[in-house]
C-alpha cells in the first residue's frame, strides 16, 4: 500500500454560493448578481490544495449514488487523490446553499451521505499526517486517539464542536477562527487551549499562533477586499499543513495559509483560486512574502 502525506477527514458537498445586493425579506425575492456552483466541503477544498502543491493525499467521506457523487470521485482522481476511503451510499449526496451579501454569509447544509461516513483505520495508518473538519465529537476523538497512538501527527479545524480536554491536548494543530475560539474559551488568550500547537485566523485576515514550546505570534500582512470568504479558513488551513509537513516552523506555515486565504476570497467559490505550488511561488514572490521554499520540497 502506497504511503500517503495527508489523509481529510470530512464532508463531501455540493456548494452553490450567490453574491446578493441584500438579504431577502419576508415571502421575497431577490435576483442574485451573482452565482457559483461547485464542489466543496471543509477538509475536501483543503485536500485540493494540497494535492495541486504535489502531495500524496487521500480522502475519507461519503457520497450518494448520484451525479454529485460522481462528479466528487472524478474530481478528486482528476488531480490524483486516492478516493479508496469514499463510500458510496444510498442516500443523496451533501449540499450547502449560501447567500453571501459583503462579509455576511448565510448557509443552509444538507448532509445526506455525508451522515453515513465511516473511518477505516487501516486506511488511515496509511497517513502521515491527518486533516479533519465537519466531523461528529467521537470520529474527531476516535480518530486523534488513533492518530496519537500511531504518531500519525493530526491538525482539526474543529469549527463549534465540543472536545473533551483530554483529546483536545492529543491535537497537534488546532484550527479555529477567531469567533469560534471566543464564544469557547471567552477570550483570544492562546493559553487556554491545551491543543500542542494553536492556530487562530483573525477576522481581517491573518492568524494568531501558539506553537508547542508556548511562543506566542500574531502573523499579518496580508488584506483583501473580500468577494466571496466561502473556503478561505480551508485554504488557509492547507497552507499550514504544507509548511509544517516541509519541516517550516508554525509562523512560516501561517503566513503560507495567510497567503491561501487572501487568494481564496478574492474569487467566488472555495476551489475557484486553487493553483499549483509554482504559482504560488511566484504570488508569495510578487507580494514580497518571504518564505522558506528552497528550505522543504513538495515532494515529502
Amino acid at each position: 500500500m502506497e504511503r500517503l502525506d495527508v489523509v481529510g477527514i470530512g464532508n463531501l458537498n455540493y456548494d452553490i454560493i450567490m453574491l446578493l445586493e441584500r438579504f431577502p425579506e419576508f415571502h421575497e425575492k431577490v435576483n442574485a448578481r451573482e452565482a457559483f456552483f461547485g464542489l466543496g466541503g471543509a477538509a475536501a477544498n483543503t485536500i485540493t490544495w494540497l494535492a495541486h502543491f504535489g502531495l500524496k493525499t487521500g480522502y475519507v467521506g461519503a457520497v450518494g449514488r448520484d451525479e454529485i457523487g460522481d462528479a466528487h470521485f472524478a474530481f478528486f482522481e482528476g488531480i490524483g487523490v486516492d478516493t479508496s476511503g469514499i463510500k458510496r451510499v444510498d442516500a443523496p449526496s451533501g449540499v450547502a446553499i449560501a447567500m453571501v451579501h459583503g462579509d455576511d454569509k448565510r448557509i443552509v447544509k444538507y448532509p445526506g451521505a455525508n451522515l453515513f461516513k465511516e473511518v477505516d483505520f487501516d486506511y488511515l495508518s496509511r497517513a502521515r499526517h491527518v486533516h479533519l473538519s465537519s466531523n461528529p465529537v467521537e470520529t474527531i476523538e476516535a480518530v486523534v486517539r488513533f492518530a496519537n497512538e500511531k504518531g500519525i501527527t493530526t491538525s482539526l479545524d474543529i469549527g463549534e464542536a465540543p472536545l473533551s480536554k483530554e483529546v483536545e491536548g492529543m491535537v497537534d494543530y488546532l484550527m479555529m477562527n477567531e469567533d469560534e475560539y471566543r464564544r469557547k474559551f471567552g477570550s483570544l488568550d492562546p493559553s487556554l487551549s491545551r491543543a500542542k500547537n494553536l492556530i487562530i485566523t483573525l477576522n481581517g485576515g491573518g492568524a494568531l499562533i501558539r506553537d508547542s514550546k508556548g511562543n506566542v505570534e500574531e502573523i499579518r500582512g496580508l488584506s483583501a477586499k473580500v468577494v466571496d470568504s466561502t473556503g478561505a479558513g480551508d485554504s488557509f488551513d492547507a497552507g499550514v499543513i504544507y509548511g509544517i509537513l516541509n519541516g517550516w516552523s508554525l509562523a512560516d506555515s501561517a503566513r503560507l495559509g495567510m497567503l491561501l486565504a487572501y487568494l481564496t476570497v478574492q474569487k467566488v467559490g472555495a476551489r475557484s483560486a486553487v493553483r499549483s505550488l509554482g504559482e504560488v511561488i511566484e504570488v508569495s514572490r510578487e507580494l514580497g512574502l518571504e518564505l522558506p521554499w528552497s528550505g522543504g520540497s513538495h515532494n515529502v
